[in-house]
């Protein structure tokens, strides 16, 4: 079995595990997520623990143990705490403005490029040159933050673009006579 799938889920207080069928919702502070439970593993909740078992010694279901318990340890914490992603824009000129649920950017473009998000989404914008990306689904946090990034990723010349905070882009040296 694998070493992440043996591991339980520890539920912290004031997040709700239920299983009906072969769906599984997890309800808590940041909103509620659901998922389809794979037919290759078990899910057994007791008490403050939710335990995942392959059904069978395959390699398969061992591998899907390990997945659906690192799925599972992921919504607990996007309902309890939730997932964030931060984003830079480094170039002149360029700026971002959240305006509810859209995010308006100026990136060098002759028009505004707007981004619309997905609901349980939030972007907010500390500064003109930051984008905070905040959601419950670790998954779709993850996606708009690529999404927004993809407008216009960093260039390997002079650096301007999207990027993720933690992102070092490396820099090529220019052409020379």
């Amino acid at each position: 079995m694998s070493r992440v799938g043996k591991l339980p889920v520890s539920v912290p207080q004031g997040v709700d595990v239920k299983i009906v069928d072969d769906q599984i919702t997890v309800k808590g502070a940041n909103g509620s997520l659901s998922r389809v439970i794979n037919p290759l593993v078990t899910v057994q909740v007791d008490g403050g623990k939710v335990q995942v078992a392959p059904v069978n010694e395959t390699a398969e279901a061992d591998a899907m143990s390990g997945t659906m318990r690192a799925l599972l340890a992921n919504m607990v914490n996007g309902v309890s705490k939730g997932f964030e992603r931060k984003l830079n824009l480094v170039g002149v000129g360029f700026r971002a403005q959240a305006q509810g649920q859209k995010l308006n950017l100026q990136i060098g473009f002759s028009h505004p490029v707007v981004k619309e998000m997905p609901a349980g989404i939030t972007v907010t914008t500390p500064t003109q040159t930051e984008i905070l990306v905040k959601g419950a689904d670790r998954q779709v946090v993850g996606q708009v933050a690529a999404e927004i990034r993809a407008f216009r990723p960093p260039e390997p010349y002079k650096g301007k673009g999207i990027r993720y905070a933690d992102e070092r882009v490396v820099l090529k040296e220019t052409k020379k006579k």
